[in-house]
């Protein structure tokens, strides 16, 4: 058998189509140089580059992601017609099918649509922090059909990119990774105020995960039933961990009050028992008699 026939041997037929052994092998090739540039831009468009080096990280990941998506499906139908199948009449003869399909998978069309408009327009970008329907985690992937969320407690949640358009999202991140987030203390009301900033501003400064811009300040909040109180306002980019951020702040500003003789109150209050006097003088009288 000569290179001719061999690239000519029909592998199978099924109606008007016939595969042919040239045109898989065209297939495969078609499909190893779309891995192959794919693989090449992902290199190119993450790591650091001149130019795309001045876009963050975030928004390049979006654009691998379109970029991605259509190349594959430039590919896919450049696949079909070099194998030989003719795409104009498949999808004018499949129309009541997909219309039919259409209306059994409204919500995966919904998804799929919703995932397009998320790579788009970059409301959310893989590692943004969010908070959507009570759960808060950071996005580790986008997919044309559904996200995945890992939470703070390192669980994976997938959810349907429709969930993102119409519910209400939190982005803690979307315009910079530097969120602002407060911690308070409550004091009694013979602690010395100044001694009390100095202790809060000094247990920030020596915590590396607050941020040195914006610089971090202490309020005097309000007066409390029985304390004083105190908000450490600072800046963090770790915010997917910031309770862990925020416990070792409570920790030093505890360390730092106990050396300062500063004491944190527990709640007082008066109580009056009506009938309480009765009672007494009813008992006093009871034993004279």
């Amino acid at each position: 058998m000569n290179w001719d026939d061999f690239i000519n041997y029909e592998l199978f037929e099924l109606g008007t189509f016939k595969l042919l052994v040239g045109n898989l092998l065209i297939g495969i090739f078609v499909c190893s140089v779309t891995i192959l540039v794919v693989s090449l831009l992902k290199r190119a468009i993450l790591k650091p580059r001149f130019i795309i080096d001045k876009i963050d990280e975030k928004r390049r990941m979006t654009f691998y992601l379109i970029t991605k998506y259509v190349i594959w499906m430039i590919s896919f139908f450049i696949l079909l017609e070099v194998i030989g199948v003719k795409i104009t009449p498949l999808l004018l003869g499949s129309t009541a099918l997909l219309v039919g399909l259409g209306l059994g998978l409204q919500n995966i069309f919904k998804d799929f649509i919703s995932g397009l408009f998320l790579l788009f327009e970059g409301t959310i970008k893989i590692g943004d922090i969010i908070a959507v329907d009570g759960e808060k985690g950071k996005v580790v992937e986008i997919n044309l059909r559904s996200s995945e969320i890992l939470t703070q407690d390192d669980v994976t949640i997938i959810i349907p990119n429709s969930r993102f358009i119409v519910e209400k999202v939190i982005n803690w991140s979307h315009d910079t990774n530097a969120v602002r987030f407060q911690v308070r203390v409550s004091l009694a009301y013979s602690s010395d105020v100044e001694l009390v900033f100095k202790c809060l501003e000094e247990a920030m400064a020596e915590n590396k995960e607050v941020l040195n811009k914006p610089k971090s300040f202490v309020r005097f909040s309000d007066f409390g039933e029985s304390a004083l109180n105190f908000d450490m306002i600072f800046w963090s980019n770790n915010t997917f961990r910031i309770d862990d951020v925020k416990s070792d702040l409570r920790r030093a500003v505890y360390g730092k009050l106990n050396e300062s003789g500063l004491s944190i109150p527990f709640p007082q209050r008066d109580i009056n028992i009506k009938g309480m006097e009765q009672m007494v003088n009813f008992k006093e009288d009871s034993v004279k008699n």
